[in-house]
């Protein structure tokens, strides 16, 4: 049996008095590590490997403001990531182990900011190339440029690409092989993948077309292949959905020794011991690196430790090569992504799965654009924070990496409280397998009051519309969002809508429009979305 060590964490603080003193942090972590082994009493036959993860890079491959909080602690806002940082970070611990290293990404990676979107994902693909991954699964989000370009972008790295789950749908062969066997410092290691299975449902369908999503039944079967067909000492679970439900997962897949989530961008600054099994996620945005370090003894791992880093711009320095090929990627559009479209005057950000000040200023901007009594916001977690300050062409593409028009409706007060039901149900299901999605949508013109611990189809407690009480009866005007290939009536997941129409405005340009007709937007917690049994401010969706 595997023996836990205690969890070494990073701070910030730490970082930077390891800095005066003109020490690497990555030199002083080796030397608590070779001090946590001697505690530890392991013993000389034991073999030490470095497992190196990010994920839900989505594209952001320059620095940004990024928000950090700590319980007990006062938010900080810091410029941080950048995949050059990312490089830099990655290589010194490559270095630092004398190559005994294996970097993982957990999808998401071609799809999140302006450059991005303007390239199909295509400017993407050298930068990544030069981070030093060795292999990445497919994320829910690569499928943003349709089937046809997530096969041609994939085949453009040139690490390895894996998912056991993801086949084309006429002949159902796998697209990609369903794990990797690495040799790491002449420690066996296999990973397999697991990509989401709801992608189909989740993005617009005709994202997907032609594509097969399974979902987990095989894992356990590719689990015990890994393990005594190719002997492998460490097996790992690289899964993209979700921490919640790859905690929930990690029961039914017995065999891994750790199981490596992405999806929902959470930070596992401790591990999740889910029944001897560790559990962790690694952040997002490249803003974090984690780093897993394990010992292996006659084909067992017999301790390990787990670190999230923060990459800030104070503690790490930029890889000057990658920085060099991110300035080529962005030069074709840097005059059009810095172009000013408004001006905040408060904090703009997501960071919160109840309510967000971004999502309150984009939907009153798509409600403003149509003049119908509600708009709703997608529960979107991407997008870095904004402080007060210029909004660039870039900004609203980390909003709204994706672009669709418009569309209007008409619902009943009766289909407004089914849907809140079945997205409340997706984003706080006692079941953390039945979860779906991201965060809860953000309204505008309507407010809700909710209770998370009740049961599916009870948490709805109250809703006005402009102020005034639902009425299950009455028909009320709503614009959401067009999703590609759903049927005509479909209004963003909701179904039967009446009278439909795709509005010839697309979400930035609505965006635009408002912030044209305002000098300065400024957008605090309005209560909009109430949870009568949870903190207004909910960083995770995990518990």
């Amino acid at each position: 049996m595997k023996r836990m060590s205690f969890i070494k964490l990073i701070t910030l603080s730490t970082i930077a008095l390891f800095a005066v003193a003109a020490c690497s942090i990555f030199a002083s972590s080796s030397s608590d590590e070779e001090s946590d082994r001697a505690e530890q009493e392991l013993s000389d036959e034991a073999r030490q490997m470095t497992v190196l993860f990010v994920a839900d890079l989505h594209a952001q491959l320059e620095a940004h403001p990024e928000l950090f909080w700590q319980e007990g602690e006062e938010d900080r806002l810091e410029i941080a990531g950048g995949f050059a940082r990312v490089a830099a970070a990655i290589d010194q611990i490559r270095q630092e182990r004398n190559g005994d290293v294996l970097v993982l990404d957990g999808g998401d990676t071609i799809q999140g900011s302006g450059v991005a979107a303007l390239t199909e994902g295509e400017a993407v693909v050298p930068v990544a190339n030069a981070l030093g991954l060795d292999a990445a699964i497919p994320g829910n989000w690569e499928v943003a440029y349709g089937p046809d370009v997530l096969r041609e972008r994939l085949a453009q790295f040139d690490y390895d690409i894996f998912a056991a789950n993801l086949r084309d749908e006429e002949s159902g062969e796998r697209l990609f092989p369903p794990y990797i066997i690495k040799d790491v410092g002449g420690i066996r290691v296999g990973v397999v993948g697991y990509t989401d299975p709801d992608v189909p449902e989740r993005q617009p369908p005709a994202y997907s077309t032609g594509l097969r999503y399974d979902g987990p039944e095989e894992l356990p079967s590719l689990v015990s292949e890994v393990r005594d067909k190719h002997e492998a000492d460490v097996v790992l679970l690289l899964s993209h959905i979700g921490l919640a439900k790859a905690v929930a997962l990690t029961d039914d897949v017995p065999g891994i020794d750790v199981h490596l989530s992405s999806d929902t961008h959470e930070r596992t600054y401790e591990p999740i011991d889910k029944n001897g099994t560790w559990v962790v996620e690694p952040g997002a945005f490249g803003s974090f690196l984690g780093r897993l370090d394990l010992w292996i003894e006659d084909g067992e791992v017999v301790d390990q430790q787990w670190e999230l880093i923060e990459l800030t711009a104070h503690a790490f320095p930029e890889d000057p090569e990658v920085r060099a090929l991110v300035d080529e990627a962005m030069a074709p559009v840097k005059e059009e992504l810095s172009e000013v479209v408004g001006h905040t005057s408060s904090l703009l950000a997501r960071h919160n799965v109840i309510e967000t000040t971004l999502d309150h200023l984009l939907a009153d901007a798509l409600r403003d654009a149509t003049g119908t009594e509600i708009a709703l916001s997608n529960g979107f977690r991407f997008g870095n924070p904004l402080p007060p300050g210029p909004i660039r062409e870039a900004d609203l593409w980390n909003f709204y990496p994706v672009v669709t028009h418009l569309k209007t409706g008409k619902v009943t007060g009766r289909q407004l409280l089914d849907f809140w039901e079945r997205e409340l149900e997706n984003v706080f299901a006692e079941d953390a397998s039945k979860r779906f999605g991201g965060w809860i949508p953000r309204p505008s013109g309507m407010s809700m009051t909710f209770e998370a611990s009740a049961p599916a189809g009870q948490r709805v407690q109250e809703v006005f519309i402009q102020g005034e009480p639902l009425e299950e009866e009455r028909v009320y005007t709503i614009t959401a969002c067009e999703r590609e290939g759903e049927p005509e009536s479909t209004l963003c997941r909701i179904p039967n809508a009446m009278d439909t129409e795709v509005i010839e405005i697309d979400a930035h340009a609505a965006v635009r429009k408002y912030l044209s007709q305002h000098d300065e937007v400024s957008r605090e917690y309005e209560g909009r979305v109430v949870p009568v049994d949870l903190p207004s401010v909910l960083r995770s969706q995990f518990n």
